[in-house]
């Protein structure tokens, strides 16, 4: 049986705006999308008929719920076939924590499917069909340092923004998305982040200027309602981080360092108190 194994990596938001709410219920948002080393491991394996998903972690579910569902799914009307699979998540990237655990695993199955029935469908074909799973598919297919707009299907790949030390800290609380992006009172949003420098800054290289500039307009729902995402923010820039961000719609917040004993020791701290505190860095 041919197996393929592949490698699907989280991402952070290094800023976040939310333009306008659009009539099929989604919202427009201008994004700065940062792959980062964190990562499940997505074995695929030919099958018959049909689909079985496994999973190492319980919460993730393994059912028609999961977006690997839906992306055999899609595969199999887009190639018109009818091939079964076997996939198995190793999950390491924390479960509904704002760093496209879900999205960058059905990435992985359109990229691996596509190269298991050979199908020889080009990047641009396969984010097409991403952006119709979710809107995060599109971009863990790209991969890399991109500026997104639209839903986040509208994709501009910028400058490496690759090297630069990472400290996730999870607090263990589920957040739905949709929940987050509903509550949001876009006519209450008072500051939004300025796009066009912190682009600035990513492409030159500037930790420092983006570090100080981060912004993310969603953390006004949710650290109204978890107030543990403000306390880990400042804890992290008590404890040296240049700048800290909750990524998408949380509740994973981040550090950016450019001290490693900093970043040990704030980890250290953390992890008397966060579920889960993870070291990490970013990659193109």
């Amino acid at each position: 049986m041919e197996e393929l194994i592949i490698e699907a990596y989280g991402k952070v938001n290094l800023a976040l705006d939310v333009i306008r709410k659009r009539n099929d219920g989604y919202h427009d948002i201008n994004t700065i999308m940062q792959q980062i080393d964190l990562k499940d491991i997505v074995t695929i394996k030919d099958r018959e008929k049909g689909i079985k998903i496994e999973c190492n972690n319980p919460e993730v579910p393994v059912d028609s719920s999961n977006l690997v569902y839906t992306a055999w799914e899609k595969m199999k009307e887009k190639a018109k076939i009818d091939r079964g699979v076997h996939i198995i998540i190793e999950k390491n990237i924390p479960v509904a924590s704002g760093l496209a655990g879900g999205s960058t695993d059905a990435a992985a199955v359109l990229k691996g499917l596509n190269k298991l029935w050979k199908l020889n469908f080009s990047k641009k074909e396969l984010m097409d069909i991403g952006v119709s799973i979710g809107a995060d598919v599109p971009y863990c297919i790209m991969g890399g340092t991109a500026l997104a707009e639209g839903i986040g299907e509208k994709l501009k790949i910028l400058k490496s923004f690759s090297n630069k030390l990472i400290l996730l800290a999870n607090p263990g609380i589920s957040v739905s998305t949709a929940h987050v992006y509903n509550s949001l009172r876009l006519d209450k949003i008072e500051k939004s982040p300025d796009m066009d420098m912190l682009v600035q800054a990513v492409e030159n290289d500037d930790i420092y200027t983006l570090a100080k500039n981060m912004g993310n307009i969603l953390e006004q729902v949710t650290v109204e309602e978890f107030s543990q995402i403000k306390t880990i923010k400042e804890d992290m820039i008590r404890y040296g981080a240049l700048g800290s961000l909750m990524s998408g719609s949380g509740p994973t917040v981040f550090g950016l360092f450019d001290d490693e004993k900093k970043l040990v020791k704030c980890k250290e701290y953390l992890e008397k108190k966060v579920a889960k505190v993870i070291i990490t860095k970013t990659i193109e």
